[in-house]
C-alpha cells in the first residue's frame, strides 16, 4: 500500500505543478475536452463502423451491485453468464459468439484484458460501473486499438468527466442471496477554476445463488484533473480485491434437475483471492483549432492466488520424495495448494488528431505495452510432506510479453452524401515463457491490419454504411499449454444503414466475419477454469443485426434488437483417440454460438420521476462443442427482468433520492447460459438464477 499511496502523490503532484505553470484569469471549459482521451478509438454515430452505446444514465438504473458484463446484457448480439448465478463475482459475455477473450477492452483507451489469457476479470474490480461515464461497444472488428486485437468486439470505456460543481453520493443496496453493495462518492467540482478531486469506495457481499459461491469484494476510485483552455491532465488510481469461492466446476443433467444449485467443491477455503490496482496519467493537450494530442502512461499491478483442496496427488507433480511408513511406500498425499499470480503491466499510449472541422479527420497514434508475470505455486498443507519445507514453491514460471502498434486512421467528407473512412495498423507481439508443456515459449509476431469503409448520406435521415477491416490474433498461454497453436486471421465485411426519424431510430447491418485458423472453444476448462481452445481452420461467422427505439408516446417507448447468424466450422475435422483417424464433421456449428439472440426494453413513464422498464432477452439452443452432439447443448431461454426507478426531490441539503428496485427473471425461469462439454459424456452445466430481487437508495448532495 506504500507503493500505491507513494505513486498516486507523485501523480497528484503532477497535477498541481501544472497548475503553478499556468497562470490565466480567466478560463473558458471545453465540455468535449474529457472525451478527447478516447477519441482515437471511438468512432462518431456516422461512421461505417457498426457500435452501440450505453450512458451513464443507463447504466445507473441497475446499477445495484451487479458487474459491467450483466448490466450490458440488454445491448445487440450480447450474452452474459455468472458463475454463482446472480452477476456478482465472476461474470463473463459473448459479442456475436465470440467470448470475452475477443473483446477487447480498454479504460480511457489503456488496454484492461490480461496480456497472458486476454481475459477480463471484472471482479478484479467491483462497482467500477459507478464510475463509468459511457461506454461504447464495437461489435466486429472495430477501429484500430490498443491491446490484444479484437476478433468479436471492442469495448471502449470512458470513466468520470470532470464536473464543475462538487458533489457527493452515498448509495446502498440489498437483494436476494445475502447482497448487499455499498459506496460513497464525492467531487470537489472545479477548484480555482482549473483542479478537481474525485473518488469512490465500493463494498459488495454476496452469497451466490449457486451454494456457497460467495463473493467478498472492495473497490476504490481516485481521480485529480487539471484543465484550462487547452489542457486536460488526469491522474487515476483504481482498482479492488476480491475474494470469491469457486463455482466453476458445474452439475451435471441430473443435478441440474434436482439439486441445481450444488457446488462441488466443499473445502471451506476454495478460494480466489485476488488484488489489481490500476494506474494512469493523461495528458490532453490542444495547440490550436486544428492539432491536438494525448498522451498517456500506465501501470497495473495485480497478486494473488487460487486456493485449492486436491486428493491424492502423486509426488512427483510436487518434487516430493517418496517415504516408507511401517513397511508402505507413500508416493501420493491429499493436500491444499495455492497457485499465484504476480504481475506488472505498463506501459504508453499517444496519439496526434488533426481535424479542419470541414472535411479530414485525421489521427495517429500508438502504444507499447509491457507485462512481466510470475507464475508459482505453493503447498501450504500436506497428509504426507514428504522432503518439503514450508513455503516451498513446486513450480516458478514466468509469462513476459511486450506489445507495440502504430495506426493511422482518417475520415473524409468527400462531398455531401459520400464518406470516406481509413485505417492502418501495424502491431508486433513478443511473448515468452516457461512452464508451458515443459517448453520455453519464444513466439514473435508482425501483424497488419488495415480497414477501409464509406458512408453514402443519402438525406439527412438515412446512413448507409459499408467497410473492410482484417485483424490477427496471437494465441494466449493456454493456447500454448494444450498445443502448438498457429496466430489466427479474421477478414470482417459489415454492410448497414441507419434510420434516424424523430420519433425512431432503425439501425441494422448485414456482417460476414471469414476466419482462418480460428481459435475456437472446445467446450472444456481447465484445471483452473480458463476456457480451452483449438485452432480450426477455415470457419465463419455471418448475421443480421437490428436494433431500433421506437418513442410510441410521450410516456411509452421500446427499445428491441435482434440477432440472426449462422456460425460454422468449414469441412470440421477430429483425430480419434483409438487408431489417430481423421474423422470428418462436415460444416458444423461453432461452439457457444446461437443462431438467434433477441433483446427488448420496454421503458413507461406513468408520472414525473418514476420510470418502469420490463427488459427481455431471448437466446437460442448453443452447442458447447463442435461436433453437433445433440446431448451437449443449451436449451434456448427466455427471461424478463422489471426494473423500477423513483426519484424524490427533498428541498433540503438532499438534491435527489433514486429508488432503485430491479427484479431479475421476473418468470421464475430454470435457465443456463454457460456449460463445458469435456467429451466422452462429461457434460456440466452452470445454472443462472431463479426469480430474484435488488433494492437500492442513492442519496445525491
Amino acid at each position: 500500500m506504500k507503493k500505491i499511496s507513494l505513486i498516486f502523490l507523485m501523480l497528484c503532484a503532477t497535477i498541481l505543478n501544472a497548475q503553478e505553470e499556468t497562470k490565466k484569469d480567466s478560463i473558458v471549459i471545453d465540455d468535449v475536452l474529457d472525451e478527447v482521451i478516447v477519441q482515437a478509438l471511438r468512432v462518431k454515430e456516422d461512421a461505417p463502423v457498426t457500435h452501440s452505446n450505453l450512458t451513464k444514465e443507463e447504466i445507473s438504473k441497475r446499477n445495484l451491485g451487479q458487474d459491467i458484463p450483466i448490466l450490458m446484457n440488454f445491448m445487440p448480439n450480447v450474452i452474459t453468464t455468472s458463475d454463482a448465478g446472480a452477476g456478482v463475482g465472476y461474470t463473463g459475455i459473448r459479442v456475436r459468439g465470440s467470448d470475452a477473450t475477443r473483446v477487447n477492452v480498454t479504460i480511457n483507451g489503456i488496454p484492461y484484458n490480461d496480456s497472458e489469457s486476454m481475459g477480463t476479470y471484472w471482479v478484479n474490480m467491483p462497482d467500477f460501473s459507478s464510475s463509468v461515464e459511457n461506454l461504447q461497444l464495437q461489435r466486429g472488428v472495430g477501429t484500430s486499438t490498443n491491446g490484444a486485437g479484437a476478433f468479436g468486439a471492442s469495448l471502449n470505456i470512458l470513466t468520470d468527466v470532470s464536473a464543475q460543481k462538487p458533489s457527493a453520493e452515498i448509495s446502498t443496496s440489498a437483494g436476494s442471496f445475502n447482497t448487499f453493495k455499498n459506496n460513497v462518492k464525492f467531487n470537489t467540482g472545479r477548484l480555482n477554476d482549473h483542479i478537481e478531486l474525485s473518488g469512490r469506495l465500493s463494498t459488495i457481499k454476496s452469497d451466490g445463488y449457486v451454494d456457497r459461491a460467495s463473493s467478498d469484494l472492495k473497490s476504490y476510485f481516485l481521480q485529480a484533473a487539471y484543465i484550462d483552455d487547452n489542457t486536460l491532465i488526469k491522474a487515476l488510481a483504481f482498482g479492488g480485491a476480491e475474494e470469491t469461492y469457486q463455482s466453476w466446476y458445474g452439475v451435471t443433467a441430473k443435478e441440474l434437475k434436482t439439486d441445481r444449485t450444488k457446488n462441488h467443491y466443499t473445502y471451506d477455503n476454495e478460494v480466489d483471492h485476488y488484488n489489481q490496482d490500476h494506474y494512469q496519467l493523461h495528458w490532453n493537450q490542444k495547440y490550436n483549432n486544428y492539432w491536438s494530442s494525448n498522451i498517456a502512461v500506465h501501470y497495473t499491478y495485480g497478486r494473488g492466488y487460487y486456493e485449492q483442496y486436491k486428493e491424492d496427488e502423486d509426488f512427483a507433480d510436487y518434487g516430493f520424495d517418496e517415504i516408507n511408513i511401517g513397511g508402505n511406500v507413500i508416493n501420493t498425499t491429499d493436500l491444499i495448494r495455492r497457485k499465484w499470480l504476480d504481475n506488472d503491466f505498463y506501459g504508453t499510449t499517444f496519439s496526434l488528431l488533426y481535424a479542419n472541422n470541414e472535411d479530414l479527420d485525421i489521427t495517429l497514434g500508438g502504444a507499447y505495452n509491457k507485462y512481466e508475470g510470475d507464475h508459482f505455486g505453493e503447498v501450504i498443507w500436506a497428509r504426507y510432506a514428504s522432503n518439503s519445507e514450508i513455503r516451498d514453491q513446486y513450480y516458478d514460471d514466468y509469462g513476459n510479453k511486450t506489445d507495440f502498434n502504430v495506426f493511422a486512421k482518417a475520415n473524409y467528407q468527400l462531398n455531401n452524401v459520400f464518406n470516406l473512412y481509413g485505417d492502418l495498423q501495424i502491431r508486433t507481439i513478443n511473448y515468452q515463457a516457461n512452464g508451458v508443456a515443459a517448453n520455453i515459449i519464444d513466439d514473435s509476431f508482425t501483424f497488419f491490419n488495415p480497414k477501409a469503409g464509406m458512408t453514402y448520406l443519402a438525406n439527412d435521415n438515412n446512413h448507409f454504411y459499408v467497410s473492410y477491416a482484417r485483424a490477427n490474433r496471437e494465441p494466449n498461454r493456454t493456447d500454448y499449454e494444450n498445443g502448438s497453436p498457429k496466430p489466427e486471421q479474421l477478414d470482417d465485411f459489415e454492410l448497414g444503414w441507419r434510420l434516424n426519424k424523430t420519433n425512431f431510430k432503425i439501425n441494422s447491418n448485414i456482417y460476414f466475419m471469414k476466419y482462418k485458423d480460428q481459435l475456437v472453444l472446445t467446450g472444456e476448462l481447465d484445471d483452473v477454469g480458463a476456457p480451452i481452445r483449438a485452432n480450426v481452420g477455415d470457419s465463419y461467422r455471418l448475421g443480421l443485426e437490428i436494433d431500433a427505439a421506437f418513442k410510441i408516446t410521450n410516456k411509452l417507448s421500446i427499445q428491441p434488437n435482434i440477432a440472426i447468424s449462422t456460425n460454422k466450422n468449414v469441412d470440421y475435422t477430429t483425430t480419434s483417440e483409438i487408431d489417430g483417424s481423421i474423422i470428418q464433421h462436415g460444416d458444423t456449428d461453432i461452439a457457444f454460438s446461437p443462431n438467434l439472440v433477441i433483446g427488448n426494453l420496454l421503458n413507461y413513464n406513468p408520472i414525473k420521476n418514476l420510470n418502469l422498464t420490463l427488459l427481455s432477452k431471448y437466446v437460442g439452443e448453443q452447442y458447447m462443442s463442435n461436433i453437433e452432439y445433440e446431448k451437449s447443448k443449451l436449451d434456448s431461454y427466455f427471461i424478463n427482468d422489471f426494473n423500477v426507478v423513483y426519484t424524490i426531490t427533498p428541498k433540503s441539503i438532499i438534491k435527489a433520492i433514486d429508488l432503485n428496485l430491479l427484479v431479475n427473471n421476473i418468470f421464475n425461469v430454470e435457465y443456463v447460459s454457460n456449460g463445458a462439454d469435456y467429451g466422452y459424456g462429461y457434460i456440466y452445466y452452470f445454472p443462472q438464477a431463479t426469480t430474484n430481487f435488488l433494492v437500492g437508495a442513492t442519496f445525491k448532495f
